[in-house]
């Protein structure tokens, strides 16, 4: 297997390790959190989402 490929394979599956923690955990909360998202504008999530990703991109630049 390519050594990206398999880079790209294990950064997939602790993205569902660290995704399934939530629900597994607080089952309750993550519902309640889910319902509280469609009261947020598309806007608001956009800016969340954006932020999200380069906070992401940051920490693989300080990590690779």
């Amino acid at each position: 297997m390519l050594p990206h490929l398999s880079d790209l394979i294990a950064a997939v599956a602790l993205f569902l390790v660290l995704e399934g923690m939530a629900p597994f955990l607080n089952p309750r909360g993550m519902k309640r959190a889910l319902t509280r998202l469609l009261d947020i504008g598309d806007r608001e999530l956009r800016i969340a989402g954006l932020g999200s990703m380069l906070v992401g991109l940051a920490i693989l630049f300080v990590v690779r």
